[in-house]
């Protein structure tokens, strides 16, 4: 490239060769066509203005109209942080970059992120989650590796002292997390323990005589596996363990109370050096988010404060007693997991970004790229090939569709962080288990269609959809396995169909059912039943209809087999038994609530 003129074309004599040739017509490929006159020759490439470009010229004050709609109120913020970014090359994630300096560059650029751009993403959280979640949305059109670092130092680390401490520990820790004075990390995972949390094995014992915790890592299963932010650079950690109180069980045996969260320093906070009775060890080369330190914590009778639990939801006295205002082990964890939803929202909110890069990357390359055409024609767009339409057409209406469902999530989850309502926070937790898991699982199998209708250019590095694909696929297991989370819905949806036929009343998410169950399953089949005309069948309304009665028939019909089987098998043995069922099921619903959150949008 260096031998080729200023103007990015070959001269005369460069173009006598023929790699010089080749190459000149192959950069045509990825350049904008320009109004430059065309070289001269029979055999010559001629750049031509994009046909669906030319055919949307007149659409732009729709799209602009459009775009404010999507962005919404913190257009501005985003815009502000893409210039920031923009204007500090810096601070830019290269193609090729080795592991160790790509994990600096990431902690660079929230440092940056923080101290120069002046965000405050824990008082965002806090104060108005909906624009935490687009600064996490901007960031992560930078890196996804950024993303999620940001995302475990104010969603996990920060979000685990907001909604499972109390007034002494946001006091302690909230400004310097904030300001980034307190890097951290979140303790949940084990070696053998990830999505089954309730069976973690990291102890806390009370020591009455010295008033603290003895943090204990019994065996190599329960070692703390996959830690972002403590293989380098976490300070602190929220270490999710056993709290075990001796002699207080029956008989004189120690009273395990459970699963609770507790803040253990890991670092010095002045040498940084790994404090004692500490262990840390670095999980290494991943196959994406090579910019996020993860590493395995073993934990050797580490000593910390009584005042380092984090006690929203249980409390240890000084004299060792223990008190909560939930009476039983699975009430208190249901509570503690309840409040971290806020990951499983962010992962959703941030996979549908994903996934509208990945699909205009692939449809601005559909209209550019011009391949065959009608004899002695000229060559069409891919995209106005019907197989490249039915490629790339469904993928961007569902970025649309799961835009709304991630806006509706959103807005349910911030109605929760301030009125704290048990039934909305309950509708949350499995809304955003079904939407994380949906979304996720699309946006992966999405990439890899936009990286092949890009053929061999969108194989190119440089094009992003490896580091996509890459980068995303490990947000179909972290914050909750998709078919684990699947599973919630599913017992969800089964726990309300229980109740309405005892008179109870449904949840948020559910209202449709009081009527699917009541009408739907009374009446044919919606699409086999009634009229075929093309009015019809377009009508929201009516592909609404059949949507529900879809996850209808399909509640109705594993409830019965369920209860069947459980005669034989037993309730575990009857679940994995009708499993296949309850994930159709699940999904089933998930795609009726995104496309009434669709519909809705679209009469806005």
């Amino acid at each position: 490239m260096a031998t080729m003129s200023r103007s990015g074309y070959g001269s005369d004599d460069e173009d006598s060769t023929p790699a010089m040739r080749r190459l000149r017509r192959l950069s045509l490929h990825l350049l904008q066509p320009s109004d430059r006159p065309a070289p001269e020759g029979a055999n010559s490439l001629v750049p031509a203005a994009c046909a669906g470009r030319r055919r949307a010229g007149g659409l732009d004050a729709d799209a602009a109209a459009l775009t404010a709609y999507l962005r919404g109120r913190h257009r501005a913020t985003q815009d502000r942080l893409y210039r920031f970014f923009v204007e500090r090359p810096e601070l830019h994630t290269p193609v090729e970059l080795p592991m160790a300096a790509h994990r600096e560059l990431c902690f660079r650029q929230m440092a940056a992120l923080v101290r120069e751009a002046g965000v405050r993403p824990l008082s965002l959280m806090a104060d108005d989650p909906d624009e935490y979640f687009a600064v996490m949305e901007a960031v992560g059109g930078l890196d996804i590796s950024l993303a999620v670092k940001f995302g475990v130092q104010y969603s996990l680390w920060g979000g685990s002292i907001i909604n499972l401490g109390t007034k002494k520990h946001r006091e302690k820790y909230f400004d310097k997390i904030d300001n980034l004075d307190y890097p951290g990390c979140f303790a949940m995972t084990e070696l053998h323990h990830g999505s089954n949390v309730q069976a973690l094995q990291t102890t806390a014992t009370f020591d009455s005589v010295t008033d603290e915790f003895i943090i204990d890592t019994p065996n190599d299963g329960a070692i703390k596996w996959w830690i972002g932010n403590s293989a380098l650079h976490g300070k602190f950690a929220t270490v999710f363990a056993r709290l075990i109180l001796p002699l207080q069980g029956k008989g004189g045996e120690p009273a395990d109370m459970g699963i609770h969260a507790f803040i253990v320093p890991i670092r010095d906070l002045e040498t940084h050096a790994v404090l004692p009775g500490i262990e840390i060890n670095d999980c290494g080369h991943k196959i994406g988010l090579n910019g996020v330190d993860n590493g395995a914590l073993r934990f050797r009778s580490v000593r910390i404060p009584r005042d380092n639990l984090l006690n929203r939801f249980g409390d240890v006295a000084r004299d060792g007693k223990y008190t909560s205002s939930l009476p039983t082990i699975n009430k208190r964890f249901a509570a503690t997991l309840g409040e971290l939803v806020g990951g499983r929202v962010s992962l959703a909110y941030s996979s549908v970004g994903i996934l509208k890069v990945a699909v205009t990357i692939a449809v601005r390359y559909a209209l550019l790229r011009q391949q065959f055409g009608p004899p002695k024609q000229p060559e069409i767009s891919v995209l106005d090939y019907q197989s490249h339409q039915h490629k790339l057409m469904p993928m961007l209406a569902s970025a649309y569709a799961l835009h709304f469902a991630r806006r509706y999530l959103v807005d349910k989850y911030s109605e929760m962080k301030k009125t704290n309502d048990e039934d909305i926070s309950a509708d949350v937790h499995v809304l955003s288990s079904g939407l994380k898991s949906y979304i996720t699982s699309y946006t992966a199998k999405s990439i890899s269609i936009c990286r092949e209708s890009c053929g061999g250019h969108g194989y190119a590095a440089v094009n992003r959809f490896g580091g996509l694909r890459n980068d995303h696929d490990i947000f179909q297991t972290f914050e909750g396995d998709n078919t684990v989370l699947l599973q919630q819905v599913a017992g969800d949806l089964l726990k309300q169909y229980q109740q309405k036929f005892k008179g109870g009343t449904l949840s948020v998410t559910w209202n449709y059912l009081r009527d699917s169950m009541s009408t739907y399953l009374s009446q044919p089949n919606p699409v086999t039943a009634r009229w075929e005309g093309e009015d019809h069948l377009r009508d929201p309304k009516f592909q609404l209809d059949a949507f529900r009665y879809r996850t209808s028939r399909l509640l109705h019909s594993v409830a019965a087999r369920l209860q069947k089987h459980m005669k034989t098998l037993g309730g575990f043995g009857a679940w994995n038994r009708c499993l296949n069922h309850l994930l159709t099921l699940a999904e089933s619903h998930v795609e009726a609530v995104i496309l009434a959150r669709f519909i809705e949008a679209v009469k806005r």
